[in-house]
């Protein structure tokens, strides 16, 4: 039973759990409500095009993907496939219409899926980083477990989200510096990130968030759902324990207002900050031009990285920002 004004979670008071409500060390917590409502009603919105239909081609992916192979395929906005070590993963992945608890309202999809549910190879892991709707979407999970009852991975308390929409469906949890191992040589581990959570008014906070590391032969890969800079704490703290990264998946979109964004979500610079914080050889760029979330142009995040890059003095090459369908095979180091 979850301790009393926390329904998702109970456990001893840590670091970054008071035993109620989870917690970013010597962070920000989120905006209040009358910073939301100033927000909403403070104008500078860019308008999104409606979804165009028949401008993306989706890929069909291989099966697997062995030997030195790493693969990153853009399915749309924090959903990827990875296919590393004969491995298929897919993160926080939504192919419902809306990033939303309602099928008429919320965040409307503005682009086609990248891969069509149908085409999806066999799914071994699901990592799922926090409960907000753009990353956590139970009718997605249902449907890949009715087909492939992946192991799904996520941190503490989502569980309680999940298990009674996917009642079968085996479910790891994590706390933050947790690690379990996936197949013979390959790893994954729970890692902090600056963000927060919430499913309602009434539940902000009260289960965990996380960043997620996979270590295997051929490179380790850093993948962040959502997250702020934190002045680069954790991308620092990343690079101390794992040593190197062959990529980093990093969040790039909806980051305006930054005086109201600045806590929760990274912009493209920070984000190229963090590239080099966490010592990545690449990095894919997501969460953006899929959901209209925050007040910039939905092809802004692509022209504010591109610039973050030529401005630090990085090749462009080295983070790329994926589109819907968009492939990247991760060079060997």
């Amino acid at each position: 039973m979850a301790k009393q004004g926390n329904p998702y979670h109970q456990g001893p008071v840590s670091d970054h759990f008071d035993g109620v409500r989870f917690f970013n060390p010597d962070g920000e917590a989120p905006k209040g409500f009358r910073d939301v409502l100033r927000w909403q009603f403070g104008g500078g919105k860019t308008a999104w095009p409606k979804l165009a239909t028949g401008t993306v081609i989706p890929t069909k992916p291989d099966t697997m993907i062995g030997g030195a192979g790493l693969r990153v395929t853009m399915v749309g906005h924090a959903t990827l496939l990875i296919q590393i070590a004969g491995l298929n993963i897919l993160t926080d992945p939504v192919w419902s219409p809306r990033a939303s608890p309602f099928s008429f309202a919320g965040p409307k999809r503005a682009g086609e899926v990248g891969i069509r549910f149908d085409d999806l190879p066999p799914i071994d892991i699901v990592l799922v980083t926090h409960n907000h709707y753009d990353h956590l979407d139970l009718a997605t999970l249902r449907a890949l477990h009715a087909r492939f009852k992946p192991r799904i991975v996520t941190p503490l308390g989502n569980d309680a989200i999940i298990d009674p929409a996917v009642p079968d469906a085996q479910i790891t949890t994590m706390d933050w510096g947790d690690g379990i191992n996936i197949i013979d040589g390959v790893a994954l581990y729970c890692e902090p990130c600056h963000h927060w959570s919430a499913r309602s008014a009434f539940d902000r906070s009260m289960a965990l968030w996380s960043a997620f590391v996979l270590t295997t032969p051929v490179g380790n890969i850093y993948h962040i759902g959502d997250t702020g800079f934190h002045d680069g704490i954790n991308y620092r703290a990343a690079a101390e324990k794992y040593g190197a990264f062959r990529l980093a998946n990093l969040p790039i979109g909806a980051y305006e207002p930054r005086w109201f964004m600045k806590a929760q979500h990274q912009n493209p610079e920070e984000a190229v900050q963090g590239l080099l914080a966490c010592n990545a050889a690449y990095a894919v760029g997501h969460h953006w031009g899929m959901f209209r979330l925050t007040n910039e142009g939905i092809h802004d995040p692509l022209r504010a990285l591109e610039t973050a890059l030529d401005t630090q003095g990085v090749a462009r090459d080295r983070f790329r920002a994926l589109h819907p369908g968009e492939v990247f095979e991760v060079p060997a180091l």
